[in-house]
């Protein structure tokens, strides 16, 4: 019995860039749990922007008790990336001791496959339309933006991809003004939705202007305790493990935010096949779904997930639930 984590770091096919700057590798923690001669696991991804580092949250893991359940796991971490990778290993490992799978243990139906974004970084804009242009044949793009001269890079990828549904993700880097002057350019472009245009807690002003087109919150939506911060602002709400600390809370603030008229995306850190497989049972149904983290690897897990014309497959037993 007991709780192990390891740092591992995972090749990318390219150069990954938003607009807080670029990596060329995913960094991410591996949790196992091991208890009566089986081992569940799961996987998170440090971030950063949320105070997080593969010190501090190797540090919450190793804290905590070798037989912790999911309910005590509930109080004992704040919602965050340790708490995610905790969690998923624990669903992991009761779905093996009950030798069923964990959409069955949750009380969810079968899951099938989502269409899932394929995100095109930030770039020039000529690099974006080219990027765009070889992926044209997706049936969703995502797009880093985030700058202060981003119609350029809008007009490009659409040029690229001239009939591929686009969404727009700022990245918390724009002001008021900026979207203010993009919007109807989003509009006339048929961008679909955008995520955080504006920074976390300084977002106000998207209760007082106009919404032409669905404003998705990411960096300010956690949990269910964010929930009450982004009335009038957010028409749309961005689930990722990585912030709810997991699928537990995933699917609880994905039920409470339905309640309350949400739209919702489900997205991801950018991470490996283990990281996404718990988040694919927490997409179906969503209205976006943004788990393409292994497509933008040059590496992945063994029994990695499965992408195709339908999307993003559920995971097989062999890697996770």
């Amino acid at each position: 019995m007991g709780i192990e984590v390891r740092a591992e770091s995972f090749r990318l096919a390219e150069v990954f860039t938003i607009s807080r700057g670029s990596r060329t590798e995913a960094k991410v923690l591996t949790v196992t749990i091991a208890r009566d001669g089986l081992t569940g696991w799961g996987e998170c991804v440090p971030y950063a922007r949320y105070g997080e580092t593969l010190e501090s949250v190797t540090a919450q893991i190793t804290g905590l008790p070798e037989d912790i359940t999911r309910g005590a796991l509930q109080a004992a971490l704040p919602a965050g990336a340790a708490r995610n990778a905790v969690d998923c290993a624990l669903w992991d490992l009761e779905a093996k001791l009950a030798g069923r799978r964990v959409w069955e243990l949750a009380g969810l139906p079968a899951p099938g496959p989502e269409i899932t974004a394929f995100t095109l970084s930030l770039d020039m804009p000529e690099k974006m339309r080219a990027a765009a242009a070889r992926h044209a044949h997706r049936p969703l793009l995502k797009i880093k933006l985030g700058t202060p001269d981003d119609m350029a890079r809008l007009e490009a990828v659409r040029a690229g991809a001239p009939a591929t549904r686009i969404i727009v993700d700022a990245n918390e880097g724009w002001t008021a003004e900026v979207y203010s002057d993009l919007a109807p350019h989003l509009v006339r472009l048929g961008v679909a939705l955008v995520e955080q245009p504006l920074p976390a807690g300084d977002d106000g002003m998207l209760g007082e202007i106009a919404r032409p087109l669905p404003v998705c919150a990411d960096e300010a939506c956690h949990d269910r305790a964010s929930l009450p911060g982004l009335k009038g602002k957010y028409d749309m709400v961005n689930i990722k493990l990585d912030k709810t600390g997991g699928l537990t809370e995933a699917q609880a603030l994905k039920q409470a935010a339905l309640a309350e008229g949400y739209g919702l995306m489900v997205g991801c850190m950018v991470g490996s096949s283990l990281a996404m497989a718990p988040a694919v049972l927490v997409a179906q149904g969503a209205a976006v779904t943004d788990l393409d983290g292994p497509l933008l690897l040059a590496e992945d897990r063994d029994h990695a997930l499965h992408y195709d014309a339908a999307g993003v497959h559920p995971p097989k037993a062999a890697l996770w639930g």
